[in-house]
């Protein structure tokens, strides 16, 4: 009877299923058959009770993807780009699968039978009340998780606000223009034109969500407060944005339901600090001694270089879209709310 019901499930797969990913699971088991992309077979055991489904495939192996094609009409793609190059070669490969899944049921609907049509055909249209709940803390309203095999896969991808590179500590919408500064940022713009090609193509409905810095308990800087690494003086210092990992799996899940395609969303919530504030905040917290701070040149001699990148980017994102086209309330809307509620 089990088995029955999670085919009769509408299902979503995870793709890059980490902390995040398993922060999502939870908002989406009540309502689907949850399903996750893992390249370490030994993380199944850990999948299968958090009552996810494990498919053991590598991004870096587009053979190995081939179980993907038609399995879910709702995808959460979390995984990164790989470390080198300019172009996104994982989401390549990740919707040349996802283009298989659309022939496969382009052919279904010119009445070939296969296995995966006939289940397709079965499926109906589920709509289902979400209720607001401490974990997703989002407006309540009706989710629909829609299996019919015409339809694009619809695909939330998780991008990153550095594709916008430095704007000089501006405050800035979805509109403005990606100008990525490294390698690492160029690859996510890379991502992003491949989802908006394949779904102006009808392969996928995707909407992307830019995130900036994640925090939570377990994601917070104290190796780095516990090594005295220094941040900037306030004259130099960068404004830095920031999301709490529940709201942030939240949004991903709203996103999923209720995301236009094509459409970009800040998630960032409304903390405006510089870099150094946000060391400083979470050292008062703990009860940790704050950051030594040096001059921008200093940093150049002193600091590594990837974290030195981080430090030559400032902007403040604006995210009206987000409360006001997905109507998310957030759990932390800031980061001093997130230490406030965990003082009491």
């Amino acid at each position: 009877m089990k088995a029955t019901r999670n085919l009769r499930r509408p299902r979503v797969l995870i793709v890059g299923c980490g902390d995040v990913g398993m922060r999502c699971v939870p908002l989406l088991r009540p309502h689907a058959h949850v399903f996750a992309l893992t390249s370490h077979a030994e993380r199944s055991a850990e999948l299968r009770a958090a009552g996810v489904t494990p498919l053991v495939g590598d991004l870096d192996a587009r053979r190995s993807l081939k179980r993907l094609a038609g399995l879910a009409p709702t995808v959460l793609h979390l995984a990164p780009p790989q470390k080198t190059g300019d172009d996104d070669r994982r989401t390549r490969a990740l919707l040349a699968t996802l283009s298989a899944r659309r022939d496969r049921a382009m052919r279904a609907a010119r009445g070939a039978v296969t296995p995966v049509g006939r289940l397709r055909r079965g499926l109906r249209n589920i709509s289902a009340s979400w209720a607001e709940s401490e974990a997703a803390n989002i407006v309540p309203d009706r989710v629909r998780w829609t299996a019919a095999p015409h339809v694009p896969v619809r695909l939330v991808y998780a991008s990153t606000t550095g594709v916008y590179g430095d704007c000089g500590g501006a405050w800035i919408d979805e509109t403005r223009a990606a100008q990525p500064a490294n390698a690492r940022a160029k690859r996510r713009v890379s991502a992003e034109r491949q989802l908006r090609r394949a779904t102006a193509r009808g392969v996928v409905a995707a909407s992307i969500a830019r995130i900036p810095g994640i925090y939570a308990s377990n994601r917070l800087p104290l190796a780095r407060l516990a090594k005295r690494t220094p941040a900037l003086i306030d004259a130099d210092d960068v404004y830095t944005n920031h999301i709490h990992a529940d709201d942030l799996a939240a949004i991903l899940v709203r996103l999923a339901t209720h995301g236009r395609p094509g459409r970009v969303i800040h998630a960032s919530d409304d903390t405006s600090l510089k870099m150094g504030e946000y060391f400083d905040a979470v050292a008062d917290a703990f009860g940790l001694e704050r950051a030594p701070r040096i001059t921008r040149a200093e940093a150049e001699q002193q600091i590594e270089p990837t974290l030195l990148s981080f430090m030559r980017e400032s902007r403040r994102l604006v995210n009206r879209r987000l409360k006001e086209e997905l109507r998310v309330r957030l759990r932390y809307p800031s980061v001093e709310d997130f230490f406030a509620k965990r003082g009491n």
